[in-house]
């Protein structure tokens, strides 16, 4: 161990920008050694055809690779793909990275078509991904779905408009699985979108790419009450799924639930500052559950009245235990929080089906994020992608070659390099695809 503690001065540290052999990102050799060993480059230069009259068409599969390259990293623009140009990174990540300027007419020769193909490409990602060990197999699957805003600032984007939260931006619908926080199905939607636009399609999509992946086991959907649609329920029901979808509280609900005997509310815990009880009756043939809520003490002045939540299931446990589980509903909030901190921080496009292109990829890369952590660090609780960008990708290093082999230097003494050999051994002991 070299003692090398002794203060440089600042001032008069030279900077020069000329070394070759440096990689900014090394830790992204574990991202694309797992890409490697589920075949996502020839995957997608198999699935994702565009034009050949079309700028940009050629070489899909790489530029593929180079954007999720640059999304795990943290990119939230075009201009961001540049980091992996510099120095040696490149030559890490498999050769020739395009230029942004060269993704970015890439991106704008998608049509909603292609986007398709994109889609094709997240489902046999997450088959493989699945395969591998990184599935639920016979296991309970629980599925959140939900939407948000993908605020933007250009008044001249394309799809761009005010909704229900009054920004300006995109409303893509979503899919999550509960417990390891991947993505299973995304679409991107005008920003005048309402909430259930596409929710029966998208059901039908999900259905069947759940079904190629290998889950075998239940299977339950929870959403909010702005994906309420009694098409959806059918549908559900249909595909032997179960369902867990929240009620808007119009008027023939609100006199169901105000048909409720007294006596058949249930108390639950809840903070010592308000009360909360749970009692069920039935609505349209459906079991409805119905929470309620007001405050106590000092505080009830502010909010004497009882509020009411309800939800519709075709679930038969214990009211308790239903109503619980749906509430856990709000982790998919968690990946929302993820995909803006990283790809979906900013839509760069000026147009939608580019757009539409930049989302799925936003997908698919949180999507080795997670199977990184799944496959290469299993048992571990799940952490936030910048978590996992920090200890795991960011790693600054040096590519060099002696004898006719390569070796990445990483910095001595990094805090969670245990953790990094770990996940690379085990990823790398993976069968390819």
């Amino acid at each position: 161990m070299v003692q090398d503690d002794k203060p440089v001065g600042l001032d008069g540290v030279r900077v020069q920008f000329d070394d070759e052999r440096v990689v900014c990102d090394g830790g992204v050799m574990l991202v694309a050694t797992l890409a490697g060993r589920l075949g996502i480059e020839a995957l997608a230069g198999r699935l994702v055809r565009l034009r050949r009259d079309q700028p940009g068409a050629a070489n899909a599969g790489r530029k593929v690779m180079a954007v999720l390259y640059a999304m795990v990293l943290g990119a939230d623009s075009i201009d961001d793909c540049g980091v992996l140009r510099a120095g040696r990174t490149g030559r890490l990540l498999g050769g020739w990275i395009p230029a942004p300027s060269t993704l970015g007419t890439f991106l704008r020769a998608f049509t909603f078509g292609h986007v398709r193909q994109l889609d094709a490409l997240l489902g046999r990602a997450l088959e493989r991904a699945w395969q591998a060990g990184a599935g639920p197999g016979d296991g309970r699957l629980v599925i959140d779905v939900d939407s948000f805003v993908g605020e933007v600032c250009g008044r001249l984007k394309q799809g761009a408009a005010y909704g229900y939260t009054r920004l300006l931006g995109y409303h893509p619908i979503l899919a999550t699985r509960s417990d390891t926080r991947e993505v299973l199905h995304i679409r991107l939607r005008t920003g005048s979108a309402n909430t259930q636009k596409g929710m029966l399609r998208f059901c039908d999509e999900l259905i069947a790419r759940v079904d190629r992946a290998g889950a075998t086991g239940d299977k339950l959907l929870r959403a909010d009450s702005g994906f309420w649609n009694t098409k959806v329920l059918e549908r559900l029901q249909r595909a032997g799924w179960q369902y867990s979808i929240g009620v808007r509280m119009i008027k023939t609900v609100r006199t169901a639930v105000e048909a409720i005997d007294e006596d058949a509310w249930q108390p639950i815990d809840y903070p010592d500052e308000g009360e909360a009880q749970i009692a069920e009756t039935v609505y349209g043939g459906r079991r409805l559950i119905v929470r309620r809520t007001r405050l106590v003490g000092p505080q009830a002045e502010l909010w004497p009245d009882w509020r009411h939540f309800c939800l519709l299931t075709n679930r038969d446990e214990a009211l308790a235990l239903v109503e619980a589980e749906h509430r856990q509903h709000a982790v998919v909030e968690q990946v929302i929080a993820d995909l803006k901190d990283q790809a979906l921080a900013h839509l760069p496009s000026g147009q939608f089906n580019a757009n539409g292109a930049w989302t799925v990829l936003a997908a698919l890369a949180h999507n080795l994020l997670r199977w990184t952590q799944l496959l290469g660090l299993p048992d571990t609780i799940v952490r936030t992608a910048r978590t996992l960008r920090r200890r795991l990708l960011q790693i600054p290093g040096r590519l060099t070659q002696h004898a006719r082999g390569w070796t990445l230097h990483l910095p001595a003494r990094w805090p969670w390099h245990g953790d990094y050999t770990r996940a690379l051994d085990r990823i790398r002991a993976l069968p390819a695809a």
